[in-house]
């Protein structure tokens, strides 16, 4: 059985909003990611995407963050690190923890 998709809105004391998702995202779960960053992304500022509680992240997860990458900044763990890089995420936005 896959982990369930968590997502969590909150914002840093800085005042950056932060979107943390922590299970898998894949096709099954793809929409609902998709309009969390929908929802969470802002005129006020960038969007920081942490996906360090991520354990799979198929094609659907990666095309739902494309739309935002003017807007967001990603941080990833060791494991998805070279699924950004190979999908040329890094060439398009900010890309911290790689």
């Amino acid at each position: 059985m896959t982990p369930p998709l968590t997502l969590t809105s909150s914002r840093r004391p800085d005042g950056v909003a932060v979107l943390a998702a922590a299970g898998e995202i894949d096709l099954s779960n793809a929409r609902t990611f998709a309009s969390a960053l929908a929802g969470a992304v802002s005129d006020d500022g960038p969007l920081l995407v942490d996906l360090t509680g991520v354990e799979y992240l198929d094609s659907a997860g990666l095309a739902a963050l494309l739309p935002h990458v003017a807007r967001i900044r990603i941080v990833v763990g060791e494991l998805l690190a070279p699924v950004i890089t190979i999908a040329g995420l890094t060439d398009i936005t900010t890309v911290d923890g790689r």
